[in-house]
This record gives structure tokens, C-alpha cells and sequence, in this order.
């Protein structure tokens, strides 16, 4: 409700501006605007002048026109008209001409497209909070820091300041304007280096499918009107457990019943498309989901969660409260045609219901009704309390993925988890005999100094297959999407399709080679973008060759060290390429234009590490783990180790885990402590 609320608000104020956050991409930031012309077959009879605003932002430009009727561009998706509908995406080669008002500007706009991050950064730490924006003399300021507001799927740097009466944010880019907010808050200080202040407000997501959406008149007296409370939703269909049960019991650890959770972004847009089409939009690169699986009826979504054997998911605070919107298309979006032929309109309502309102005020009495207050304890107990995890979850059938999978991935909480590196501290070791190298879920991949990959099984050690694919000692590999990319001092990297073989039997994998990249000295290591698309080796020689992995050819090649390179990564982006050397330096390139944009000079040699873009956590000769600021290239911590050099480094996808091995042949395992 009060998000829907939210977006009403967000229509009235901003209804003259076509411009959103949500159309940035995952972890992009909107930078700065300046007023231009977009200029279409400049020098030709045809010429014509669109006046605008061009937006800076860290993945991208965006043109907005003053008039209406012309679409949006974002270099180089298009939104059509002032229509809330699918991007445009144009493919291949486009050339669009800006120009600025203020023609001196120019040179200061492409200096901010090469180093947005670090200006943004340098803005955020010179600016402060405009006291002049408090609404009274009177008030008295407690606390002032940067700080990022997150709302849905959108994340905007600037800087918090609350006082005695309000909190005030102050977005670096202006855009929204100054949010003013009159609370009571409890102020949470953590101490360390500086100080940490949380404010916190908390609500639910997810609420609770109560009754069969196919009863003609449900009876609110009778407990068998109502779905069993003390089961998860996946549950609540005898035939679908068993056949998950089944898979359960046969399933190698770590186990899991439900391969999907209760509550998730998607799933609370789903039921929300209606009235916040452009965080779906946002969510889907662009597109609404195909018109079949979209929330057609109430009976058709409670069908699938009952049945489905990947749909387990709860409802939203929405379906019982006093706003019927998010049924209704009043919007008039165009949500696609089902395969019948059907437009896809309002949300068709159980037969019980004779519209939305009746719809919401019947969900509310059910909710209020005597069973549900009597039994309202045991679904929290599943959803939010002890049944979660462990035994007790085991015991309600309750079991998702590990514990980990359904941890907040969220851009804040990775940087909270950099923010904090410094605390990693051991928690276990272990003496190996050989080097293991484990890459893939389901495979255990040992990499030998020799001219092949092994295969084992996880659970049982046991070699399952042999790849012969190089003729000198393998030297990395990667494991991505159902291909392996292999690294030799063959002097090429090698990309395989594979197809496992069957667990525990003597099929053995098969092997398609679907590209050779060949170098001219050995190759020592490679990483590859999150996208798969493009891969950056490293060889003996000390080059650094940058490849488009989908034409195996090469777009960047630079001679970065004197001497071999360690080891090699993208930035989470894939905007930069950090790699470090046997010449003691660390050197990062941009990754679209090839140019060598940083170099850090360090003691002794770092033989691996992770990195976050900014921060750097980093394997060294001696053994240690050191900890580095990359815009300062200084060490901000030193983390007792190895007693042999650092070689490899291995970081959990929430970045709270790392295990590292050394030439002192133990591998340690290490877990952040906040």
C-alpha cells in the first residue's frame, strides 16, 4: 500500500519529466545534466534540432527531448513517446550528434565519461549538506555523512543529514530534489575507523494465500475453507512433496526441497506489474514477461503454486488492504496477448468476488477470521522464525537452498562486506599434498602441473574424466555457463563446450572445442567479464591481451609488466582489468579503450587476489594477506597468513568468505566478523 501510495506521489511531482532512475542499469549511477540540441542529418535539406537534456551517467548517455512526442535514447536503447511500454533496442552501428549549449563544456563532459567513478567519489567527499535547506532556524543538527538512498532497484549517492525534527537527503545529482521526512528514529553508531549509522524501517513482503481462489462461497467458520498454515506453500500438495521429497533424500549436500524462495523482487512484480510497469521494465532489460506467465487471474497464480514444480512463492501486504489498483490496468498498458488470442487486461477474481474492492474487503475478513488468528503463529514461525533453517525446517519441510542462497546480494550489502574486509579472520586450515583448484558446483576440477584437466566427483574424490587438450603444463582454468577455458604454456587459451557425463557411471564427458586463442609466449592467467563475452589472459612476457571471446579475436594487447603475470580480474563492471605482476606493481586498464589508467607499486610480489573495484585484497610473496586502497595505492592492513607465498584466492559471492592456498601447501578458510 504504501508503495503504491509512493508511486502516486512520484506521478503528481514528476509528471512533466519523462526521466527516471529506473531506466539505469544494475549498479549505474546518474551523474550530472547539461542542456543540448540532438542533431539529426546535420548538413543535409532534412537537418532538424531536437532541444534537451543530456544525462551523464556511468554506463551510459541519456538524451531526454523537451517535447514529448520524441522518444527518450539511452546510447542506444530508445523508450518511445511519453508511453509507458518495452524499450527499443537498436543493434549494430548508430551515430547520434549532440550539442551542447555551452560549447566549452565538451572537453569537461568526455573527462567525466573516462573517470566518472573517481569524480563521483572526489564530488561526494569535497560537498556537503546545504544547511540553508532545513525548513526551520531552529533546528539542530546531529549527524551529517555520505550516504546512497536505495529505493526498488534504484540506488543514488548524495548526502544524509538528520536533525532534532527531520531527515533530509541530498542526492549529489539533484534529481530527485531534496527528500524532506519527518520521523522518529533510533540512530545506530558502530565504532570503527568511522562511524556507522543505520537507520533502519522494516516491512514485509511477503503475506499469506489463505483460501482456495476457486471456492464459489467460502465459508470463513470452516477450518477446511483455509490452506494448512503450519506448511510452506510447496508443501501444501501431497503428490508435488513426495515427488520433492524424493529428490530431497536422493540429493548430494547441501540439500534443498524448494529450488526457488518464497518472496523475491521478481515475484513481488509480478503481482505489482499493473501499477509500477517501469520496475518491471527495469528488472527485465527493458521487456514485460511474456503474456501467459503474467499475473492473469487470481485462480490460474494459485494453481501454479500448488502444483507447479518451481513455484512456491507467498502473496504481497497488497491483497489485504484498501487499494484495488494493482488489479486493474488503469494505465492501459500494453501487456501482450495470451496464446487463446486474449488481451491481457484486469486480473480476473475468484467467482466469490464480485470486483477488486469485494475482492480486498473478503481477503481482509479472511485474514481477521478466527482460524487464521489462531493458527497465524505457525506461518510466521515458517516464514520469518525458527522453522527456517536447521533441523525444525527439515522436520515442516521447509528447506531451501543452503543457508547462504537467500542472503541480501544486494550491491549494499557486497560493499558493507568490503567496507569490512579488514575483520576477516581464520576460521579453519587444512594440510593438502597437492594443488586443488574447485570450480564448478557439481565437478571438483583438479588442475596438475601437466598437460591435462581432471575431473572428479565431489562427494566421492573420484577421477570421472581426463581432458588431453594442451601441449604444456595447464596453467589456469574457468568454469562458466557450461564452458571450460583453459590457459596453458602451449601459449593458447582454449574454449570447450561440455557435456557431463552421468553421475557415478562411466560415461565419460564430451568435449567440443569452440575456440583457440593463440598467444606468443606462455599463458600464466585468465578471467573472463561477468558476461562471458569477453576474457583477459596474462603471459610470461608480462602482456595483457583483452579478447572478444564470441570472434576469438583480440581487441586490447598491452606489454603491462616486466615479467610474468600473477594474476588478472575484471572489475565487478567490467569497466576495468586489474592485474599484478612479478615486477611488485598492480596496473589497471580500462577495458573498453585499452589504455593503462593506473599503476600501484608495491613491496614485494602479490601472486592473487579479489578486488571490488576500489579495494583490494591481495595474496603476497611473504604469505600475508594484504589489504589495499587502489585511489591512494597504499596498504591499509596486513592479515597474518601463509607461511609460504600466496597462490591462489578464492571469494564467495556475498564477498564474507575466502579461502586461499599457499606454497606452504595448506589451504586456509577465512570468514569475515563483524
Amino acid at each position: 500500500m504504501a508503495f503504491i501510495r509512493r508511486r502516486r506521489l512520484e506521478r503528481e511531482l514528476y509528471s512533466k519529466e519523462r526521466f527516471s532512475l529506473l531506466l539505469l542499469n544494475l549498479e549505474e549511477y546518474y551523474f550530472e545534466q547539461h542542456t543540448a540540441n540532438h542533431i539529426i542529418n546535420k548538413g543535409h535539406k532534412d537537418e532538424r534540432k531536437f532541444r534537451g537534456s543530456l544525462k551523464i551517467c556511468s554506463k551510459s548517455i541519456i538524451f531526454e527531448p523537451d517535447d514529448n512526442i520524441q522518444p527518450i535514447i539511452k546510447a542506444f536503447l530508445i523508450k518511445e513517446r511519453n508511453v509507458i511500454a518495452p524499450y527499443k533496442t537498436i543493434r549494430g552501428r548508430t551515430e547520434h550528434l549532440f550539442q551542447l549549449d555551452v560549447a566549452g563544456k565538451v572537453g569537461d563532459v568526455v573527462q567525466t565519461l573516462h573517470q566518472i567513478t573517481a569524480i563521483l567519489q572526489s564530488r561526494l567527499a569535497r560537498t556537503s549538506f546545504d544547511k540553508n535547506r532545513f525548513q526551520s532556524i531552529s533546528e539542530t543538527l546531529h549527524m551529517e555523512c555520505k550516504a546512497e538512498m536505495v529505493t526498488p532497484l534504484v540506488t543514488n549517492p548524495g548526502h544524509v543529514c538528520v536533525t532534532d525534527a527531520n531527515l533530509y537527503f541530498q542526492p549529489l545529482n539533484g534529481y530527485p530534489r531534496i527528500i524532506l521526512q519527518s520521523i522518529q528514529l533510533k540512530v545506530i553508531c558502530c565504532n570503527g575507523s568511522e562511524d556507522i549509522y543505520q537507520i533502519t524501517s522494516t516491512f514485509f513482503i511477503s503475506t499469506i494465500w489463505l483460501i482456495e481462489a476457486a471456492t464459489i462461497s467460502p465459508n470463513l467458520t470452516k477450518p477446511e475453507t483455509f490452506r494448512d498454515l503450519s506448511k510452506p506453500v510447496g508443501a501444501l500438495n501431497k503428490e508435488r512433496l513426495d515427488r520433492l521429497l524424493t529428490r530431497y533424500q536422493e540429493m548430494p549436500e547441501p540439500k534443498f526441497m524448494y529450488g526457488s524462495h518464497y518472496s523475491s523482487p521478481g515475484y513481488v512484480l509480478f503481482y505489482l506489474v499493473r501499477v509500477a510497469p517501469e520496475y518491471m521494465l527495469c528488472l527485465q532489460n527493458g521487456k514485460f514477461d511474456h503474456a501467459d506467465r503474467m499475473f492473469n487471474s487470481i485462480a490460474e497464480t494459485w494453481k501454479n503454486c500448488l502444483d507447479g514444480a518451481t513455484d512456491f512463492k507467498e502473496l504481497i501486504p497488497e491483497f489485504y488492504e484498501n487499494d484495488p489498483s494493482f488489479l486493474v490496468n488503469s494505465l492501459k498498458l500494453d501487456l501482450g496477448k495470451r496464446q487463446g488470442g486474449k488481451i491481457v487486461e484486469d486480473v480476473e477474481l475468484p467467482p466469490w468476488a464480485s470486483g477488486p474492492d469485494d475482492f480486498l474487503q473478503k481477503s481482509q475478513e479472511a485474514l481477521e477470521s478466527q482460524y487464521v488468528s489462531e493458527h497465524l503463529h505457525e506461518w510466521i514461525d515458517i516464514i520469518f522464525g525458527y522453522k527456517q533453517k536447521g533441523s525444525e525446517a527439515v522436520a515442516a519441510h521447509n528447506v531451501s537452498p543452503n543457508e547462504e542462497s537467500f542472503e541480501d546480494l544486494t550491491e549494499e550489502s557486497i560493499t558493507l562486506a568490503w567496507n569490512n574486509i579488514a575483520k576477516l579472520k581464520l576460521d579453519k586450515q587444512y594440510k593438502i599434498h597437492k594443488e586443488f583448484n574447485f570450480e564448478d558446483v557439481f565437478q571438483r576440477i583438479k588442475n596438475y602441473p601437466e598437460k591435462c584437466v581432471l575431473f572428479k566427483h565431489v562427494a566421492f574424490g573420484r577421477q570421472q574424466d581426463i581432458l588431453m587438450g594442451h601441449d604444456d603444463a595447464v596453467s589456469k582454468i574457468c568454469w562458466r555457463d557450461g564452458c571450460l577455458y583453459s590457459a596453458s604454456w602451449d601459449s593458447t587459451v582454449k574454449v570447450w563446450h561440455c557435456v557431463p557425463g552421468e553421475t557415478l557411471s562411466n560415461k565419460k564427458h564430451h568435449f567440443e572445442l569452440l575456440a583457440e586463442l593463440e598467444h606468443d609466449v606462455s599463458v600464466n592467467t585468465i578471467d573472463l567479464n561477468a558476461a562471458n563475452t569477453i576474457l583477459a589472459s596474462g603471459t610470461k612476457d608480462g602482456t595483457i591481451s583483452v579478447w572478444d571471446v564470441t570472434t576469438a579475436t583480440v581487441l586490447h594487447q598491452l606489454p603491462c609488466h616486466s615479467g610474468t603475470v600473477f594474476d588478472a580480474a575484471f572489475s565487478p563492471d567490467s569497466r576495468h582489468l586489474l592485474s599484478t605482476g612479478e615486477d611488485c606493481c598492480f596496473k589497471v586498464i580500462d577495458v573498453q579503450t585499452g589504455m593503462l589508467i593506473s599503476s600501484v607499486t608495491t613491496d614485494e610480489p602479490q601472486r592473487c587476489f579479489k578486488w571490488d573495484g576500489n579495494t583490494i585484497l591481495s595474496g603476497a610473496q611473504s604469505g600475508e594477506l594484504l589489504i589495499w586502497d587502489l585511489l591512494g595505492g597504499k596498504v591499509t592492513e596486513r592479515i597474518k597468513g601463509h607461511t609460504g607465498a600466496v597462490t591462489a584466492m578464492w571469494m564467495n559471492e556475498q564477498c564474507n568468505s575466502v579461502i586461499t592456498g599457499g606454497e606452504d601447501k595448506q589451504i586456509m578458510f577465512w570468514k569475515l566478523q563483524y
